[in-house]
């Protein structure tokens, strides 16, 4: 897709509002898909494994026409840097 390279230890919004921090990537022992693994940002015990490229997709427009958002995760800063 090219459009980031997802960063790790990084804050990202769902465009439903919630917060995460990415873990990393990892692969599929199966497929070798590559898979973002993230959690809950103020929860550590809720931990995510999503497909990278869902990751990284646009916003479906026409199941969720009101979302302001352009892709369903976006980069807002580091974990640490107090801007969430």
């Amino acid at each position: 897709m090219g459009r980031i390279k997802i960063r790790n230890n990084a804050i990202y919004e769902h465009f439903k509002g919630n917060k995460y921090v990415v873990m990393g990537v990892g692969k599929h022992t199966e497929t070798d898909e590559c898979m973002v693994i993230y959690y809950e940002l103020n929860n550590e015990n809720n931990i995510y494994v999503r497909p990278l490229d869902m990751f990284l997709s646009k916003v479906d427009k026409e199941k969720y026409p009101d979302s302001k958002k352009e892709y369903r995760f976006t980069f807002i800063g580091f974990k640490g840097d107090k801007i969430y």
